[in-house]
């Protein structure tokens, strides 16, 4: 599936839902952010939903003590620091690499720590997948930044490969 906005391939499928209706939205990495981001425009009414989430958790949770400084996840760059800022994560190895700060959060957050609920068709069979295609394709990115054309024409082979293996 591509971007509804430009030819790259869709990497991020949203579902809003307006005035009781969904609508989906399929968007490369660049667009996502774009469409997630709230207008310059528009006033600020509500608080983040982060800046809620800080004030359930409290500022004094054990998430947020004895974190360490300098732990980073390898495939997204993503730090604990960045996640206590922003409150989102950067791939879905982050629960991997922040284990033991994220599980107290989520018990407290969900009351419960296993997602419970449906998985999209199409989502990987397993998280090493989703970390390898992750990697890869950041790989992929630098590689067409540096003009290394044969290198990013072997990582695409080897994306596509990983895809199919997955059934898309």
């Amino acid at each position: 599936m591509k971007c509804q906005k430009c030819a790259r391939p869709a990497t991020v499928h949203i579902t809003d839902i307006e005035k009781g209706k969904p609508h989906e939205f399929h968007f490369c990495d660049e667009h996502a952010l774009i469409h997630l981001s709230p207008p310059e425009d528009a006033p600020a009414a509500a608080p983040p939903m982060g800046e809620f989430a800080k004030k359930l958790i409290g500022a004094t949770s054990p998430a947020t003590e004895g974190t360490p400084q300098g732990a980073a996840c390898p495939n997204c760059s993503t730090t604990f620091e960045d996640f206590r800022k922003n409150w989102r994560l950067g791939c879905p190895f982050d629960y991997e690499v922040f284990r033991e700060e994220l599980m107290p959060l989520l018990e407290k957050i969900h009351n419960e720590t296993r997602h419970a609920g449906k998985c999209p068709k199409r989502a990987p069979r397993s998280g090493e997948q989703q970390a390898t295609l992750i990697q890869l394709r950041n790989e992929l990115k630098r590689a067409i930044a540096a003009e290394d054309y044969e290198a990013a024409a072997r990582l695409r082979d080897r994306i596509r490969d990983i895809e199919r293996e997955q059934g898309r």
